[in-house]
């Protein structure tokens, strides 16, 4: 019995932009090589995201699954970015998780951030 493969995970820079919005799509799907099942982008360092960002991680999320990989987004509850995902409702395309821990955990569980109250707490 072979051990089952281990999630890639993707450290994001810590604002994502205009600026390097195209770089976060080339790292996310150069990691979607064959047989790779999940890969992670951690935003949980993020603190910015505006709207190039947001469709940049779409277009990962489509060309990953084409790929036959599940793209999971570990997002750090409570900030901007989290935020703005819950605002935009792309958890609702993309599996978003508090932790890169539970989103290699994930097993499709999808828990989006927490609260921007700072509850602590993933809403679901």
């Amino acid at each position: 019995m072979s051990d089952p493969v281990m999630p890639v995970i993707i450290a994001l820079p810590p604002e994502m932009d205009l600026t390097n919005a195209s770089d976060v799509l080339e790292l996310i799907t150069a990691a979607c090589a064959p047989g790779v099942p999940v890969v992670i982008a951690d935003l949980t360092s993020t603190s910015f995201c505006d709207s190039s960002g947001l469709q940049q991680l779409i277009k990962a999320g489509h060309k990953a699954a084409a790929n036959g990989t599940e793209l999971r987004l570990a997002i750090a509850p409570g900030g901007a970015v989290s935020r703005i995902i819950k605002l935009t409702g792309i958890s609702q395309y993309l599996p978003v998780y508090p932790t890169t821990q539970l989103a290699a955990d994930g097993g499709g569980q999808s828990a989006q951030p927490a609260a921007a109250d700072g509850g602590g707490q993933p809403v679901g």
